[in-house]
């Protein structure tokens, strides 16, 4: 059922806009938009020598005739000039030598739009850093239409000194011509990034030994005791190495998340989605020593009234030095959880749980570590053997 809606112009009200709205802006009288038969509109009302006109200004998400994509900001740019003299709605479109073909800049721009919209605050951010320091400086003045898969071996060869941003930013290029195929940019079938090999890429592996561990420990015990880092970084650094927590979750936990009777913090929302994490005793003790501050909800507090923790990178780097880990990072220590808990016979279905991976090959990293029980008792087996053989054959056995 069509409806009128009297709200700001902005793509959140346009993507929920059914067949037959009209949405009238609340921020530019006589601006507006509406859907029809899939497509959004952008108009602008007004009375001409007496008369009243709905003067159409462009289709979302479509170029303009220079090739720029028509979003809530340009089109309420056009509406203006049009108010303000409407014979230029009377014009006609200048005449182009060949059909406007929207150039990679534009059509990118309102891809982050659109579809990071639907990202997680984080995974937009790091898309349009790729698309700011690799995508943009390689195609942003080519048409999107005609980027061809030669032209994105080239820049994928180009990225090389860094495979691991390099196969990222494929990846995000990749995305995005399957968006531009789907919003008639490009030809259906089109995207140049398939079979692109990518890069080798050599994870990081850094698990603390126990002797490392050890260290850390007498770090984060004397400056806990000599106050010389904050308590909350303290506690954030002890959660992180008893839960196997990623840092994020840590840094904005709140206490309502926390459930001492179940033993698990009850995360609404994380970089998989809802997700529970086991709470062992030691991490409920860090969790019971931390001081909660009136009317702030987090449990890792930050410095200002009600605010949290921001960054742990600081504090981290000073702890580290003491304990003589100066290649260790914040993330490792997920990685210590994991490699401790295979260690501990603990199956890797089991421990990619506990970590709240969503899929089997990232907790598969692992897999080398449940040999370790085996090569153990392999050795102990070979000592045996090794003592029998050794020993002075013609002892008998004594009779019961």
């Amino acid at each position: 059922m069509a409806t009128r809606i009297s709200a700001p112009v902005t793509l959140r009200y346009i993507d929920a806009l059914q067949p037959g709205d009209v949405l009238h802006d609340t921020k530019l009288a006589g601006f507006g938009a509406r859907r029809q038969k899939g497509a959004v509109s952008y108009f602008v009302k007004l009375r001409v020598g007496g008369q009243q006109r709905w003067i159409t200004i462009g289709q979302h998400g479509r170029p303009d005739n220079e090739g720029n994509t028509w979003t809530p900001d340009s089109a309420r740019r056009q509406a203006i000039k049009i108010m303000g003299n409407p014979a230029i709605a009377d014009k006609p479109a200048p005449v182009a030598t060949k059909p406007a073909r929207p150039l990679f800049g534009p059509v990118v721009d309102e891809f982050l739009i659109l579809h990071g919209a639907k990202q997680k605050p984080r995974t937009a951010e790091e898309q349009k850093r790729l698309v700011r320091l690799y995508l943009k400086p390689a195609f942003e003045k080519m048409e999107i239409a005609a980027i061809a898969r030669t032209d994105v071996e080239a820049a994928h060869a180009s990225w090389k000194a860094k495979p691991r941003a390099a196969n990222h930013a494929l990846a995000v290029l990749s995305k995005l011509m399957n968006w531009s195929e789907e919003h008639g940019y490009r030809d259906r079938d089109t995207n140049p990034c398939r079979r692109i090999p990518h890069y080798p890429q050599h994870n990081r592996e850094r698990f603390l030994q126990p002797d490392e561990l050890a260290r850390l420990g007498a770090v984060l015990d004397r400056v806990s005791k000599d106050k010389v880092v904050d308590v909350y970084a303290i506690a954030a650094i002890r959660l992180l190495i008893f839960t196997g927590a990623r840092l994020s979750e840590i840094l904005t936990l709140r206490w309502s998340y926390v459930d001492f009777e179940r033993r698990a913090l009850l995360l609404p929302d994380s970089k998989t989605g809802q997700k529970t994490i086991p709470l062992n005793s030691a991490a409920i003790a860090v969790l019971r020593k931390i001081p909660k501050m009136e009317k702030n909800p987090h449990v890792i507090v930050g410095k200002k009234p009600g605010s949290r923790l921001i960054n742990l990178q600081k504090p981290w780097r000073f702890i580290r030095s003491l304990a003589g880990l100066d290649d260790v990072r914040i993330h490792d220590l997920r990685h210590t959880f994991a490699s401790v808990g295979v260690a501990a016979g603990g199956s890797l279905p089991i421990i990619g749980r506990a970590l709240g991976h969503s899929q089997p090959s990232t907790t598969q990293r692992y897999a080398h570590l449940t040999d370790t029980p085996v090569h153990q008792l392999t050795q102990l087996v070979g000592e045996r053997l090794t003592a029998a053989l050794k020993k002075k054959p013609g002892t008998k056995r004594k009779a019961a």
